[in-house]
């Protein structure tokens, strides 16, 4: 198993629960007034992470839009940005971060070899944006025999739907890249080079990169994750906390959800604008913006959403199980809504359920 491979398990299924929870102290104070729930202490600083993703455009806009700071006032949002799922959970328990937009499946992980201690779930962010891009030659699962395809990393969100759907067409992966199907765990921007050379005949991944594969690089889309849902809907990015994090400074955290409910309302009110947002940070990140024919297509295929959709988490969960990356857990209380559902109340907009 290469190193990248080993984080991906190792720092989902071992490191992080060996790690002492009450490491994870929250952000740092200063003496002043009650303005985060500190008990008479200012909260200085909230530590959020994100990835450099288009499914991740909520955090995107709240940031380069100012909703987040304007929202938490004095206290200072400190951003950090993730690649993939396992590595910002890594964050989270390490007491790096204080929250984080990330996948289900990562944050099932979380819950469950945390005891239901470390995370909870308050917000939704982002559905759909997910597909399986192959060689033209492909057309359908039997041609997949042999084929080596990319996922983010082992144990990520996407990893899992991959096995998953291979398993119920009856191809077999393991997590050491044999198997019918070779799955290779890479990053994101490795795969668009390692799909153009044809070192790999496919990838399962989020947008923009999904879109790029096919506008680069003559990519076809296998499977829009989008139809193996009901209601063609799935959560594809959320918005977690840190438990102790929320007790101790529950205003600050209403305060991030804020930011968030007034990101997700620019984005749907104005797209265009947005994705010329989204695209400036992206270029801030990566280096490199989008081309326009790929923004244009990417948000096309997002949608962007404060309702965590809970009964895709439970889908998610048990998909991990069946391929034997995620022991049975019980997902009940993993999700916070009080603070989100207050906000969207105040706004007359419409409650959103964990189940």
């Amino acid at each position: 198993m290469n190193a990248r491979r080993v984080r991906g398990v190792v720092a989902v299924l071992a490191a992080l629960a060996l790690t002492t929870l009450a490491t994870a102290c929250g952000g740092t104070e200063t003496t002043g007034s009650a303005a985060s729930g500190g008990g008479g202490d200012k909260l200085a600083e909230v530590r959020l992470g994100y990835f450099p993703n288009i499914t991740h455009s909520t955090a995107l806009v709240g940031i380069e839009k100012g909703f987040f700071a304007k929202h938490l006032g004095s206290t200072k949002l400190t951003t950090s940005s993730f690649n993939a799922g396992p590595a910002a959970i890594e964050a989270v328990f390490s007491g790096a971060i204080d929250a984080t937009y990330i996948g289900p499946n990562p944050a099932i992980n979380a819950w469950a070899k945390s005891k239901g201690k470390a995370i909870k779930i308050i917000a939704g962010s982002a559905s759909g944006g997910v597909y399986l891009v192959v060689k033209p030659g492909i057309n359908g699962p039997e041609d997949l025999k042999g084929k080596k395809i990319a996922t983010p990393q082992l144990g990520n969100t996407q990893d899992v739907a991959l096995r998953y759907w291979l398993q119920e067409k009856g191809l077999k992966t393991d997590t050491k890249g044999g198997g019918d199907v070779n799955i290779v765990p890479q990053e994101n921007s490795q795969t668009l080079q390692t799909f153009a050379t044809g070192d790999i005949d496919g990838a399962w991944v989020p947008e923009p990169f999904a879109s790029r594969l096919v506008q680069e690089s003559k990519g076809k889309i296998l499977v829009d994750e989008r139809d193996l849902w009901s209601n063609k809907q799935f959560v594809i990015t959320h918005l977690i906390v840190r438990q102790e994090f929320a007790a101790q400074h529950p205003e600050t955290v209403k305060q991030l959800l804020e930011g968030h409910v007034e990101a997700n309302a620019a984005i749907n009110s104005d797209p265009a604008d947005a994705a010329k947002t989204v695209n400036s940070a992206l270029e801030k990140l990566t280096g490199k913006p989008l081309k326009q024919e790929v923004l244009d297509s990417v948000f096309k295929n997002i949608t962007f959403t404060n309702d965590p959709i809970a009964s895709s988490l439970v889908g998610s969960a048990d998909h991990a199980i069946k391929i034997g990356l995620l022991q049975p857990v019980d997902l009940n209380g993993i999700y916070d809504l009080a603070p989100l559902n207050e906000i969207l109340k105040a706004k007359g907009e419409s409650a959103v359920a964990d189940k």
